[in-house]
């Protein structure tokens, strides 16, 4: 299996190293660390977690004087934003003016993200093809209830703000939506507002590029997997597993993306009064009727991330760079040729609230050296043994030439790492491919 030894060869470093400051403490952020380290620059992760290397456990990612301050200790120039929480907190707005920047949207920006009814009102008006919605507020459940059996239950309940990636009720019934509207509640106390939409059919895909506002430079097309159990089956989650490239995500696709969700979207970032310069995710659905936008991200997906980067040729720290200096036109995405697979490895409860954590990891000194291990949520005990500290706790990425053969590598060795009650998704990957009709 000659591809998948020689896959993860590093990117030649950049002559000029340089301190940087990612900020978050999942595996995103550890694809993130392990890819710009290869890009020439040193990375300390903020807090960052037990297995990133660089890790400042005692920094939150939303303490912005506490960064500022390590930033100036150690000559940080520039903070790159893994989770969406610092860019919602205004993390751009604080270090706006000071010598240090910082790659992401502003506070004002951020809002695609952190508001799914500004995010959808922006789609309104620039134009960008999606599902109809209808808005409700916390005082108005009766109305939504009437609305969502008027269309049989086949709706989409999505709470206004961050939840994590689990704030998405996808119902096919009336008592669906019912119950969805019913956990809404319990879920959120106090005023809050959500949207109904019509469910839309057929398969989901992640676009992801990096764009300065006017111009954008894309990823390569990846599928995440957010349900809990095989078959897409139970409850939503922030993510199973990912691969990428998508097969099906022809040039013919690809050039419906553009025509109908990203020239629109660079267009009303142009129109509108903020500053945008970061990652930019689009998670869409082919649906008969052509593309169709479901939501924006304002930073790498995750788990997309764990396997974009590691098939990322290009040095995404120039990419950064550029995008900043207001070079991206000049920037060529490279794509490594294979595919990747992203498995996650999650506590057994998961996604429940609560769930115990605390156990010993072991097997990944076992690992084949082409398999990469990302930590999401691992700490360190006071007697340095890897342990579990949340819900998705590790990340395996493996490739082969093809789809077929990336899944057998990253399945066959994931069966060597363990801990209590670990938890898997066994088909990553393994979607009938679909056939693309309709308007297209």
């Amino acid at each position: 299996m000659t591809s998948v030894k020689t896959t993860f060869q590093a990117s030649l470093p950049l002559i000029r190293p340089q301190p940087i400051v990612l900020l978050g403490g999942g595996a995103r952020e550890h694809a993130m660390a392990w890819k710009l380290t290869r890009d020439g620059a040193t990375v300390h992760v903020l807090p960052g977690n037990g297995g990133i290397p660089n890790s400042h456990p005692d920094i939150s990612a939303t303490d912005f004087p506490a960064i500022r301050q390590f930033c100036e200790a150690h000559g940080v120039q520039l903070i790159v934003v893994g989770p969406e929480a610092p860019l919602a907190a205004g993390v751009v707005d604080f270090f706006a003016g000071s010598a240090i920047r910082v790659f992401g949207p502003d506070r004002a920006g951020a809002v695609l993200e952190s508001s799914k009814v500004w995010s959808k009102s922006f789609m309104r008006r620039h134009g960008v093809a999606t599902a109809q919605s209808w808005q409700y507020r916390s005082d108005q459940i009766g109305e939504a209830r009437a609305k969502a059996a008027e269309l049989h239950g086949q709706v989409v309940v999505k709470y206004d703000g961050l939840a994590a990636g689990k704030g998405v009720y996808v119902c096919s019934s009336v008592a669906e939506a019912e119950q969805a509207l019913t956990d809404l509640q319990a879920e959120h106390t106090g005023w809050f507002s959500f949207l109904l939409e019509e469910k839309l059919s057929g398969p989901e895909i992640s676009i992801i590029g990096v764009t300065d506002g006017n111009r954008i430079r894309l990823l390569a097309p990846s599928q995440d997997h957010k349900q809990l159990l095989a078959g897409d089956l139970g409850p939503n989650t922030g993510g199973m597993g990912a691969y990428c490239p998508v097969p099906f995500c022809d040039d013919n696709v690809l050039a419906a993306i553009r025509t109908d969700i990203i020239d629109p979207t660079l267009r009303g970032l142009q129109h509108e009064q903020f500053s945008f310069r970061g990652f930019l995710y689009f998670g869409i659905m082919l649906t008969p009727q052509g593309p169709k936008l479901l939501e924006y991200n304002v930073r790498l997906g995750d788990p997309e991330a764990e396997v974009l980067l590691p098939a990322l040729e290009s040095s995404l720290l120039e990419l950064i760079e550029a995008t900043l200096d207001g070079k991206l036109q000049q920037t060529v995405v490279r794509q490594r040729r294979g595919t990747y697979v992203g498995v996650v490895l999650a506590s057994g409860g998961y996604p429940a609230a609560q769930f115990p954590t605390g156990f010993p990891i072991t097997g990944l000194d076992q690992l084949h050296p082409s398999i990469l291990a990302f930590h999401g949520a691992t700490r360190r005990t006071a007697a340095g043994e890897l342990v579990t500290a949340g819900g998705r706790v590790l990340v395996l990425v493996g490739s082969g030439e093809d789809l077929e053969e990336a899944v057998a590598h990253v399945y066959r060795e994931a069966e060597s790492v363990k801990f209590q009650d670990v938890y898997l998704r066994t088909d990553i990957g393994q979607r009938p491919e679909p056939t693309l009709a309709g308007n297209w």
